[in-house]
């Protein structure tokens, strides 16, 4: 490890694996000589320019350290070859097989910035084509921070490397140029199976409906997109709307038609919408809403509460803003700025708003599930385009009540229901092809689900089999253009595009005719079977698999088993004709109402209750779920947003020992159930009764549906990583102490003189101390 330069002092010790260089050692008038190197280039992809000695800043302000190579631009990525060849063995745990940790994905930059005279200024277009910087800043969507410095590059060689990289990075392109088109074209080695449900047939919705016992109508009239260009093929909506109905809803380009979410046991449903401008003297539109909601409360007990989200949660201008802040704090360009920020972090944190958008969006999705779990009444959730904030306060809300859609597989076939299939603007909401008109909103609606999924995944692990570090290789995922689940803006755009998309070089082997993208659960893609074990959480509470004679003699009600106490729900008779004449005032509104409460309630009050009601009750990680959200509940997702920093490091510390123990355990355990079959036979201990582990994962889903993947699915043994040679720290495994360049530095003191360092090799050699002490916990 190297230790922290300073001026005047000591020179930094270099790692015998690679060569860092100061400016003091740098001799302007010796002749650098130019070996440019490439890198090892996927299917489809081509260079478009490169540059060499191009040098790579480390963030230490301080010393200015760095390292010689080769920096290249492609159709995919943004490169960094170092010259100096690597004499020490520095193998990855887990490394990403399509880029490396010196590769940005072009979909991944965020924003470049160049240095010019000690000034830093923000590249918004080729405005600067016969200049290029001393120093280009590159910020990636995946809060990675990248420096080089073209000094000692040759003009021309600079200049091209600065224009080609802004230009491929932030310039508008056509989607026939995104790189999954080349890559799918040229890879005939590609695998095609993965074991989530894709919702992209009949068959998965016929079976979701059974498994969740539904009773709506299956549409399959939209299989050409002939009726509804913006809805999925295929999509469920409540028995009650006709075929008269549908003929309407073409007027408003399908907005208005309730499409069914999610079936809870007692009978109600979760439905989401887009809305329907409604004008004073339009008798057609509000004739159509009072009939698609009348058709809502049909599904059960003639009973349906409307929410505009629109209304009580924040735009999409608003929560882009909010994350705009929020990110800044962790694009740190060197120490300095990091230290500075540090002062009054938590509160400029919240004072961006992003902690409290998720709060808010947690809240919403608790005030659904009170009425579908509490009230038993059907919920009818609408946004404008429907496919925004529907799509997060829709699947928190499954996330809260079905257990299925918190393992690995359940919740891959969530995204693919709720946002793939439905059409969830994932190009223009990701900026993907850098589309500068209003038409295409940018706003991380995505992410904000992921942040929000996270919240409830750290209050109660034990109720997760997918771990923080999947979620945040997920949220990266986002960003890599590979794969097709999160490259549209519809399912019709999805399917027109890889029926007709030809590679875009044209090269006389590339095959025209259908494309078949990756999808991005085919994790295979990018990392091997021992990274994919990161995957799963290792505090899983993984239900309990009960014997067949068991089984026969107690039949359980659902197989939901709920936290909350049996609520007896009103029969049919009992809605008169007054509450039917008061329900049918309330569709013709011209506004639909929010929640229906008394005057002196509120939906955060009842929700209060709600909540205090469930926490009474035993917790059980098979039911349902509720986020706590007062005080510092919603915390900041570390593992994502501070990985890349070393000053925050926990050498020999944080969230990794705990999961490098509880593996331990794990395998011990698993050990234990081992010996106890083979002693007692079939896992009954000798004869005993009672369950055991389903060792092979959960049940398949669906009735007569194959098991999905050992592999995924198991309970891994991780501890063959975690106690490895790599002295690990709290940013593991994304990155490991070895990889650092230089140790942090804490300040002791901030004056009028600035930033003032303690000795860190006190810190620093407390690290074998530290990891003793864990394996001794």
């Amino acid at each position: 490890m190297l230790s922290l330069g300073s001026s005047g002092g000591k020179q930094p010790a270099k790692p015998s694996f690679v060569s860092y260089v100061t400016p003091e050692e740098i001799n302007p008038e010796k002749e650098t000589s130019k070996k440019e190197r490439l890198p090892a280039l996927l299917p489809g992809e081509v260079v478009f320019c490169s540059a060499n000695p191009v040098l790579k800043f480390t963030q230490d302000e301080l010393s200015q350290r760095g390292v010689f190579g080769t920096l290249v631009c492609t159709n995919f990525r943004v490169s960094f070859i170092s010259d100096e060849a690597q004499t020490e063995d520095t193998t990855q745990h887990f490394k990403n097989k399509l880029y490396g940790e010196n590769d940005i994905p072009l979909m991944c930059v965020d924003h470049i910035y160049g240095g010019y005279d000690d000034k830093k200024k923000l590249i918004t277009g080729p405005q600067l084509k016969n200049k290029y910087p001393s120093k280009i800043i590159i910020h990636c969507k995946d809060l990675r921070v990248f420096q080089y410095c073209l000094t000692f590059t040759d003009e021309k060689d600079a200049r091209k490397i600065f224009q080609g990289i802004v230009h491929h990075c932030l310039e508008s392109k056509s989607l026939k140029c995104v790189f999954a088109f080349s890559y799918s074209a040229n890879n005939a080695e590609m695998q095609r199976k993965w074991r989530t449900v894709m919702f992209d047939a009949t068959e998965d919705w016929a079976q979701e409906m059974k498994r969740t016992k539904g009773n709506c109508r299956l549409v399959t009239e939209n299989y050409a997109f002939e009726l509804f260009p913006r809805l999925p093929q295929y999509f469920i909506v409540p028995a009650a709307v006709t075929d008269e109905d549908f003929q309407t809803a073409k007027k408003f380009n399908g907005k208005g038609l309730p499409i069914w979410c999610w079936s809870h046991h007692s009978g109600c449903a979760l439905f989401k919408t887009a809305t329907v401008p409604l004008m004073q003297e339009d008798t057609v539109s509000q004739n159509y809403v009072e009939r698609m909601l009348t058709a809502v409360a049909q599904n059960h007990l003639y009973s349906v509460k409307t929410e505009d989200l629109g209304d009580t949660l924040p735009s999409l201008q608003e929560v882009q803003l909010a994350y705009s802040k929020f990110k800044q704090f962790f694009l740190i360009d060197n120490s300095t700025d990091f230290w500075v920020s540090d002062v009054k972090w938590f509160s400029s944190l919240e004072n961006t708003g992003w902690l409290d958008i998720i709060r808010q969006c947690l809240q919403k999705a608790l005030e659904v599930v009170e009425c579908l779990e509490k009230e038993n009444t059907n919920v009818l959730i609408m946004d404008e385009e429907g496919s925004d904030l529907c799509c997060v306060v829709s699947s928190l809300v499954q996330l809260m009540l079905d257990p299925y859609y918190r393992t690995l597989m359940g919740f891959q076939s969530l995204v693919q229901k709720e946002w793939v299939a439905a059409g969830h603007n994932f190009q223009d909401r990701c900026n993907h092809l850098h589309h500068k008109d209003k038409e295409h909103l940018q706003s991380p609606v995505f992410l904000l689900f992921l942040e929000c999924v996270w919240q409830l995944l750290q209050q109660h692990s034990p109720a997760f089999q997918f771990s923080e570090t999947y979620l945040t290789v997920l949220s990266d995922s986002l960003h890599v253009p590979v794969f097709s689940t999160f490259l549209f803006n519809s399912a019709q755009q999805r399917l027109g595009m890889l029926l007709t998309a030809e590679s875009p070089q044209q090269q006389p082997w590339t095959q025209r005719g259908p494309l078949s993208c990756p999808t991005v659960w085919d994790w295979s893609v990018q990392f091997d079977c021992r990274s994919q074990e990161f995957f799963i959480n290792p505090v899983y509470s993984e239900k309990l698999r009960v014997d067949k004679a068991a089984k026969k003699s107690h039949r359980p009600k659902h197989t939901r088993q709920l936290s909350l106490p049996a609520f007896k729900t009103p029969p049919k008779k009992g809605f008169f004709k007054e509450e039917t004449d008061s329900l049918k005032k309330m569709l013709r509104a011209k506004r639909l109402s929010r929640w229906m409460l008394s005057p002196d309630a509120s939906p955060q009050a009842a929700s209060r209750e709600f909540y205090e009601a469930w926490q009474r009750r035993p917790l059980d990680y098979h039911g349902v779920l509720l986020p706590q959200l007062d005080g510092p509940a919603v915390r900041v997702w570390m593992q994502r947003y501070l990985r890349w920093i070393p000053e925050v490091q926990i050498f020999g510390g944080g969230a990794v020992a705990l999961t490098s123990r509880l593996s331990e355990l794990q395998v011990e355990v698993q050990e234990l159930v081992r010996r106890l079959e083979r002693h007692g036979g079939h896992g009954h201990g000798g004869g005993g009764g009672g369950g055991v582990y389903y060792r092979d994962g959960p049940p398949p889903p669906y009735p007569g549906a194959s098991t999905p993947s050992p592999t995924l699915l198991q309970m891994p043994s991780q501890s063959h990583l975690l106690r490895s040679s790599v002295r690990l720290s709290s940013s593991f495994p994304f990155i490991s102490v070895r990889n650092w360049s230089f140790k942090p530095a804490i300040p002791t003191s901030m004056g009028p003189q600035g930033l003032s360092f303690t000795d860190p090799d006190n810190i620093a050699s407390k690290e074998d101390e530290y990891s003793e002490t864990i394996s001794l916990v």
